[in-house]
């Protein structure tokens, strides 16, 4: 038998509010509630929805040489960061394989890694064995704590009259300390919807009430929570990269449409060397956003085809719920990574006409950028 699935401290809440519970990254997380995925998806864009990402990692690294050991760890540059400031980077093995996507907080004291659940114990070995050549702590801290993600265009709404926190001080990617609810919190605003939003990052025994207050607070404004299918269908007429289906260990951040995040000239770290000689090559492949021309549902795994020959595959699909048509994230040969690609993608034993689109597919987002 496998290991029993993990609860988060809000377990009790999704089986309330009637969330439908399925496995995730070793946790029975709510894939959605009574009204549904689309219903939810919609909230979130025009009011507001709620989410528990508490299975996500919390890695907290203290001591005099905790940002040394992160700019070695992650391929941006940590050091341009200030004390409130958050980034998106990643990890990588000497060869340039993407380990995990992840934030990195920087504190005043000490730096915070928000990591995958799928990839938490994983990381934390990583981390703690890269670690012993620094003078470091590296304490994890996921357990410990609960996350919510607050996300839509009326969360700032929603938020500040549960905060003396002055929420419209907060830019995007940034964060601060205070009370919500009278619970003591991080306050974040990085979000992975699209639209303005926080993270409140609370101890995992006070979420229930932190939960709690926030839905009372929302629901006469559209608010209600929302589970782990409007999360994708959200994240993907975005084109936000999820790991273990967009990001793996055998192709790196140049492959996967996050040279962006790669600094080759802030240092030394874990990857460089292969990330340097690739960008010098070229890539082999590449990962695109695709807009499908007619009708279908684009699935993970489907062949994409260019005069007739596989290409590439999909990656991350959906039909999105606010275009109306199907969308998708593939990984194809570079050669047909252009708008001009003549490519299709085989459904159901039909060729269905994409093309290669920049995303976010959806532009209407609240987000503050």
């Amino acid at each position: 038998m496998g290991e029993a699935l993990l609860r988060t401290a809000l377990y009790d809440e999704h089986v309330a509010l009637d969330g439908k519970m399925i496995p995730f990254a070793g946790y029975e997380m709510p894939v959605h509630y009574e009204e549904g995925i689309t219903a939810e998806h919609r909230r979130v864009r025009e009011s507001a929805g709620i989410f528990d990402a508490s299975h996500m990692g919390e890695f907290e690294i203290r001591g005099p040489q905790a940002l040394d050991l992160v700019q070695y760890l992650t391929v941006s540059n940590v050091n341009n960061l200030v004390p409130g400031q958050a980034q998106y980077s990643a990890l990588c093995k000497e060869d340039g394989g993407i380990i995990d996507d992840l934030l990195v907080y920087r504190f005043a004291e000490h730096v915070m890694l928000v990591v995958n659940a799928s990839n938490r114990r994983k990381d934390l070995a990583w981390v703690r064995d890269k670690a012993a050549v620094f003078e470091v702590e590296v304490i994890d801290r996921s357990d410990d704590t609960a996350l919510l993600a607050l996300q839509g265009p009326r969360a700032g709404e929603i938020l500040q009259p549960l905060t003396r926190t002055d929420l419209e001080a907060i830019p995007y990617y940034r964060f601060t300390s205070g009370a919500v609810g009278g619970v003591d919190a991080v306050i974040s605003r990085t979000g992975y919807t699209g639209e303005d939003g926080f993270e409140l990052y609370v101890p995992a025994a006070d979420a229930v009430g932190v939960w709690r207050s926030v839905l009372e607070v929302g629901s006469p404004l559209g608010l209600g929570p929302a589970g782990l299918g409007a999360r994708d269908s959200l994240r993907l007429e975005m084109g936000y990269a999820l790991y273990g289906n967009d990001l793996d260990e055998e192709h790196t951040p140049l492959e996967s449409s996050l040279g962006w995040i790669v600094k080759l000239d802030a240092g030394e770290f874990v990857g460089r060397g292969a990330l340097v000689a690739q960008k010098s090559q070229g890539v082999p492949n590449r990962l695109v956003g695709l807009r499908l021309a007619e009708r279908g549902f684009p699935r993970p795994g489907y062949d994409v085809t260019a005069n007739g020959r596989k290409v590439g595959a999909v990656t991350s699909g959906t039909v999105s719920p606010c275009l109306g048509l199907g969308i998708a994230m593939a990984r194809v040969e570079s050669a047909y990574g252009s708008p001009e690609a003549p490519l299709q993608i085989q459904i159901r034993g039909k060729a269905i006409p994409a093309t290669v689109e920049r995303p976010p597919f959806y532009k209407g987002g609240s987000v503050r950028r």
